[in-house]
């Protein structure tokens, strides 16, 4: 499949990005050759690619024109979301990612943590190649121990109905918004840009990540099976309570804690009688507001960057992940 078809519209990133897929791919040696497959099906399964894409573009804010440490970069945090994705599955038992079965379904729980693992360490096993010097690899802000803590978060706030908007921007913030953060930042130092316009594309990151995973959540009751993978409202189906949920919770408790005191045991036709209760108190609606918000901190940060045609780029790009089905 390769690269996904949202980056026809961009061809200069497009070739860029396939580049960072076939430098990945050069670095890939399992002895398993059922497992090296695998691996190498999941990296051209299609994935959008954003965070190398968004590390790629700021890479343009400093004065380096060599593009290898660039291409370098971003395929290593390729790998290193990819690992976090592989992990993801096994915790919450997905079937399929991308079309594609996943890795835990195929081969099992811990063929599937070994395999994000191997992909971690692929990571840094492309990032040692490139890298003058250890501060370079221990970018700014980013502590992996945050991710992880984003992840735990949810996973032991799964059917706790005392949810909060500022316990889910806590999650939100660790598990998508570090990376995009960490992309950005890496990208305009591997870019050679100083070490101002560097943490001003640690922000811009930031603000992308938190409005991204946002509108990752609003397409969980907005969207269809065709286009999510998965069945329309499977967040509250996991017990994981997002920002539309929690704004109606807050607005009309007695009459949603009722279903969601269910946890599992949740119907088809409860499932409904939440939905039209989030829609009733404008859950949707406030939510898009909050992403709209976190969309135009990062725009107006990014307008304060160094003049270039990436800038184009970066704002086109950044509007339409507010715009997107999927």
């Amino acid at each position: 499949m390769g690269i996904h078809r949202m980056w026809e519209s961009y061809p200069e990133l497009k070739e860029e990005l396939a580049d960072v897929l076939k430098l990945i791919e050069s670095y890939i040696r399992v002895r398993d050759t059922a497992i090296q497959d695998k691996i190498l099906a999941m990296i051209h399964s299609g994935g959008k690619m954003l965070r190398p894409a968004y590390s790629l573009l700021c890479a343009h804010i400093g004065p380096e024109s060599e593009r290898a440490r660039p291409k370098a970069v971003a395929a290593a945090l390729e790998c290193l979301h990819m690992a976090t994705l592989v992990h993801d599955d096994v915790i919450d038992k997905a079937d399929t990612r991308h079309g594609q079965t996943t890795v835990h379904v195929d081969y099992g729980n811990k063929i599937a943590v070994y395999t994000g693992d191997y992909l971690l360490a692929l990571a840094f096993s492309i990032l040692s190649k490139y890298a003058d010097s250890a501060p370079q690899i221990n970018v700014r802000g980013f502590h992996a121990d945050k991710i992880l803590a984003g992840e735990l978060a949810q996973l032991h706030g799964q059917f706790h109905t005392s949810v909060s908007v500022k316990r889910y921007f806590s999650q939100i913030s660790g598990k998508t918004a570090q990376l995009f953060a960490v992309s950005c930042y890496a990208g305009a130092l591997a870019g050679k840009a100083d070490q101002k316009d560097a943490a001003q594309a640690w922000r811009i990151g930031y603000h992308i990540g938190m409005a991204f995973q946002i509108i990752d959540d609003l397409l969980d009751y907005q969207g269809s099976r065709q286009t999510l993978g998965k069945p329309v409202m499977s967040d509250i189906r996991q017990g994981i309570y997002t920002l539309p949920l929690i704004y109606a919770v807050k607005a009309d408790p007695d009459s949603l804690r009722p279903y969601l005191n269910k946890d599992k045991k949740l119907d088809e036709v409860d499932i409904q009688v939440i939905l039209t209760m989030i829609k009733q108190h404008d859950g949707i609606a406030k939510s898009m507001l909050i992403a709209e918000k976190f969309t135009q901190k990062a725009l107006n940060e990014l307008r304060q960057l160094p003049d270039g045609r990436y800038k184009i780029t970066l704002e086109r790009l950044t509007k339409s992940l507010l715009a997107r089905k999927m």
